[in-house]
């Protein structure tokens, strides 16, 4: 640090710098109050510092509750009512019996067909929505804030 008193602020600040980089690649750290160095031990590694935004989001992503990534196969009663509502749309032709076989998947694939959804034979929201089974809002986005009214008037009128 005499050194560095004697170079004046940026010449010291930089020359603290220097030794703390040198020190780095070498495994030694610098303190910048003394300028001494220290040797670490050599299984403990450096830790990258953090950005505030990703360390942010992985606190964030470690604190929600983990979903399924794959469809949950509905209740026997579940399909039961949605085998009736395709019967009802005239799509589905037998007997709801609360299994998803081949019968049921083309009576899906039909009744998309015919509402102009894609025709997978899977349940989705907009499906269950055409069938009277869904949500209303199923497939829709949130609503756009109205435009506020303007404060002033336009009847109003400058001498």
């Amino acid at each position: 640090m005499r050194i560095a008193r004697k170079l004046g602020t940026s010449a010291g600040f930089a020359l603290v710098c220097a030794l703390a980089l040198a020190g780095y690649a070498s495994g030694q750290t610098v303190s910048a109050g003394t300028a001494k160095t220290s040797t670490t031990a050599t299984s403990q590694k450096p830790k990258p510092a953090a950005t505030g935004s990703s360390a942010a989001k992985k606190t964030a992503a470690a604190k929600r509750p983990v979903r399924p990534r794959i469809q949950v196969t509905p209740t026997p009663e579940r399909i039961e009512e949605i085998q009736t509502a395709l019967a009802s749309a005239g799509s589905y032709h037998g007997e709801p019996n609360g299994k998803w076989d081949q019968p049921t998947i083309d009576a899906m694939k039909d009744f998309q067909g015919s509402h102009g959804i894609t025709a997978t034979g899977k349940i989705d929201a907009l499906t269950l929505q055409k069938l009277g089974l869904g949500s209303e809002i199923a497939g829709k986005g949130a609503p756009l804030p109205q435009p506020q009214a303007s404060a002033t008037s336009d009847t109003q009128t400058q001498p």
